[in-house]
Order: C-alpha cells, then structure tokens, then sequence
C-alpha cells in the first residue's frame, strides 16, 4: 500500500508532468483555452497511460531489448486509436474541440517516458498506479491553467457564465500568449509551495547550502 501511495503522490506532486517536469508542453499550451478541454485532454492521456503501463509491464520479460521503442509505440498508437474512436462516437463536441491533439497522444513524451523509465522495470500493479498517479496529475494541470485561462479570458467555467456582467473579458489569456503567462504563474506558486524547493535546503558541510550571501564558506574565500 505505501509503494501504491508513493506512485499516486509521485504523479501529482513529486514529479508532476505539467509544473514540475515540464513534459507534454504542446498539448499543455495548445488545448487549455477552457477548463473542459483541459480535463478532456488530461482524461484522455490518463487511459492510455493507464492501459500502456499495464500491458507494457505484463509483455516487459518478452519485448526484446533491440526493439523495444517500437513496440512501445506500437502499443501506446493502439490504446490511442481506442480512446479516439470512443470520443468520436461518445463525445463528439470534445473530440472535435481537441481535434488532431488526440492523435498526437501517441507522441506525448509523457507516455513514452513513463513505459520506458517504469513500466519495463516493474511489475503491473505498481505499473497501474504509476500511470493514474502521473496522468491525474497531468490532468490536475491542464484543468487548472483551463480554469484559469477561461475564467478570465472569456469569465465562463466550463461554458457557465460565472462572472458579473460588469466583468470586461482579457481576451489575451484565450490566446497563446495567456498559455505561457498562465503556465508560469502556476509553475512559480508550484515551486513556492514545495517544501522541497532549492532555497530551503538546509546547511551541509562542505556542501552548497542554496544560500550564497550567508555561506561563511564563500565569506571567507571572497575577503
């Protein structure tokens, strides 16, 4: 249960795909223009992240060494192909917002990372949990900079009239360069709040301690 839980926390804040690791960029920029496409887009991935662990875990003792990019890719287009079809024939109107973003699913760095770097080590349960713990935490992340952007970009959540009438749009935040100004502001607020962060670091010795201006190691080599 601790490894299950590990998985989980390592996906949505140790090592989230969108705010921490900086993965899956042009999905992140291109489809967040409201908080519906964010969570359709995150949704998606998560399945197949989900099913691509399972089966690439499951096949890892048998996938010859040589090859075993293509056959990931191979696996992953598949799993994408499935989600794709049932979009189109179960949610139309999001599979057509999304358009060819769907498809490049297959390409998303995030996939194939996680096949390589976890799920042809290890066995298919923790495999499973890798893959929720990392797509809910894609998911979390394109829903969030979704929210921000349509809230304030069009002052509707997901399509519902939220803000008073006397609220002026920014149109910029529903264009490409709202995509990056959101991103960062939610990256910085990331970096802030983690407990872990550079400026925290305590004190080692013999070793950087993050804080350059107190380090009496550099006030006596600077003197």
């Amino acid at each position: 249960m601790k490894a299950i839980l590990e998985r989980l926390y390592n996906g949505l804040i140790k090592e989230n795909p969108t705010f921490v690791l900086m993965l899956g960029m042009c999905p992140t920029l291109a489809v967040t223009t409201n908080a519906k496409n964010g969570l359709g887009m995150g949704l998606a991935t998560t399945a197949v992240l989900i099913m691509s662990n399972l089966l690439i875990s499951l096949l890892r003792k048998v996938i010859p060494n040589g090859v075993r990019v293509p056959v990931y890719i191979i696996i992953i287009a598949s799993f994408v192909t499935i989600v794709e079809m049932l979009m189109h024939a179960y949610v139309t109107a999001l599979y057509d917002s999304l358009g060819i973003f769907i498809p490049l699913i297959v390409v998303n760095c995030i996939i194939l990372g996680r096949a390589e770097t976890y799920a042809s080590k290890h066995g298919p349960i923790l495999s499973i949990f890798d893959g929720l713990g990392i797509g809910l935490g894609f998911t979390i992340g394109l829903t969030l900079i979704g929210i921000v952007r349509e809230l304030l970009g069009a002052g509707t959540l997901f399509g519902y009239k939220v803000t008073p009438e006397s609220f002026e749009p920014v149109s910029i935040f529903v264009l490409a360069p709202g995509a990056f100004f959101v991103l960062s502001i939610l990256c910085a607020l990331m970096n802030k709040l983690n407990p872990k962060g550079a400026d925290k670091r305590k004190k080692h010795k013999g070793g950087c301690c993050g804080n350059c201006e107190e380090c009496g190691a550099n006030k006596g080599g600077n003197e």
